[in-house]
């Protein structure tokens, strides 16, 4: 009886020490009431986007406008005209609306910029175009404005720096954009439709993307071409007013510049385009702000536009030439550059052997740009007999019978090597 008993005692101490060390367990596990609850919540973009979102502001365009105003354009990339929330559509996504008969300056557009020195900001060109003064705003303070002036700028990059006296936000820290890979995170803050410091994030979708602006560049030979600008890719949203606007890592420096955004409008297909957007690199704008820190204070054919006047001879007969008739080309409003036009190649001569063809028009000669036919000839006269002559020409994509040329086409140099030919030509 006593065993039992005894072995009944047991059992009920050992079942005791269970619960107590499971009531240990299970106590443990539990927070204690007075420890305070914290949940932490840890994001790549947090800390970057508080260093520098203070520093991007508002650059505003003020212009003279006239009665039946129209803004005319819409944004290469985000440059936002206020006139959108306003006025009737004329059918083509520009709005019309009339003001007072007297001219008067009004805000015309706004972008966003940001602070790269104490009274300095960088923006883009077509942000600040046609200006007739320029105001930064901060925040959503549009009572306080600082005056600003471009200091430095560059069109085709569609880059400017601003000086704004008085100014006293804190730089952000310019990084390299070289660094960049495809993968990487990126920022974009600006002011989107007026929204004041708004911050997206994305990664870099791809990088030295070829980007024809609406802008044309007149070579030294006087041809206009088209302005091409290698980007940075993003899907980081960009809208417009966001243009001007920081780029930035996860460690808040500053490497690219929001300037256009691609939409499904763009294309006559059905296709959709979302989240393309593209950024100038930092490192492409680092000439343009030293020069400003650094100084703080489709084909088509074309009559062959020649004049009539230099079909020459050139009184060359006898002496070392290449052996072209030639004639000036007139002014084609920079479709075609500047120079002389080949009208005829001789047979077996130098020309010919150097590959010069009908229709060529010759804008350089041994490193020298020429203009007319008596250029050329003040050149070819000084040389003599079994010179190589270094040409450059303009080769139109396409030649007619008749001698129209294509606006079309490409530069190539050609080396010929003067002799004596009986033909009258050069």
């Amino acid at each position: 009886m006593s065993k039992i008993l005894n072995k009944k005692v047991l059992s009920v101490i050992a079942l005791a020490l269970v619960c107590v060390f499971a009531g240990t367990v299970i106590g443990g596990s539990q927070p204690s009431a007075s420890a305070e609850e914290k949940v932490v919540l840890t994001s790549p973009f947090t800390e970057a986007i508080a260093k520098v979102r203070d520093s991007v502001v508002g650059v505003n365009n003020y212009q003279i406008v006239n009665n039946n105003y129209s803004n005319g354009y819409d944004n290469f990339g985000g440059y936002f005209p206020w006139s959108y929330f306003g006025g009737f559509g004329n059918g083509y996504g520009n709005y019309e609306y009339s003001r007072p008969e007297s001219s008067e300056e009004v805000k015309y557009g706004s972008g966003s910029g940001v602070v790269i020195e104490k009274e300095y900001v960088l923006t883009n060109y077509h942000v600040v175009e046609g200006a007739h003064s320029l105001k930064i705003s901060i925040g959503d303070d549009e009572e306080n404005l600082y005056d600003a002036t471009v200091v430095a700028s560059d069109a085709d990059k569609d880059v400017a720096v601003l000086k704004v006296p008085g100014l006293q936000l804190n730089p952000v820290e310019i990084g390299n954009s070289d660094d960049l890979v495809i993968g990487d995170w990126v920022i974009c803050i600006g002011n989107p439709i007026g929204f004041t410091g708004t911050a997206t994030a994305g990664i870099v979708s791809g990088l030295n993307r070829e980007i024809e602006s609406d802008n044309t560049k007149m070579d030294k030979y006087g041809r206009n071409n088209p302005v091409v600008n290698s980007m940075i890719q993003t899907d980081a949203a960009i809208n417009s007013g966001n243009s001007g606007g920081g780029m930035f890592n996860t460690a808040g420096q500053l490497v690219g510049i929001p300037t256009l955004k691609y939409s499904g409008t763009r294309y006559s297909s059905n296709a959709t385009v979302e989240s393309i957007g593209m950024c100038i690199p930092i490192n492409e704008a680092k000439e343009i702000i030293n020069d400003a820190l650094n100084n703080k204070g489709n084909e088509e054919p074309a009559e062959q536009a020649t004049d009539g006047k230099d079909e020459t001879t050139g009184g060359l007969t006898g002496k070392p030439r290449m052996g072209v008739t030639v004639s000036t080309v007139k002014d084609t409003n920079g479709q075609l550059p500047r120079g002389v036009y080949i009208n005829s190649v001789d047979e077996g001569s130098p020309a010919e052997a150097a590959g010069l063809k009908v229709g060529d028009i010759m804008v350089e000669v041994n490193g020298q740009v020429i203009t007319t036919v008596t250029e050329e000839i003040e050149i070819i006269s000084k040389l003599k007999e079994g010179d190589e002559v270094a040409v450059k020409v303009f080769r139109p994509a396409n030649v007619t019978e008749d001698g129209r040329v294509s606006y079309e086409g490409k530069y190539i140099d050609l080396t010929v090597k003067l002799a004596v030919v009986d033909e009258v030509s050069q």
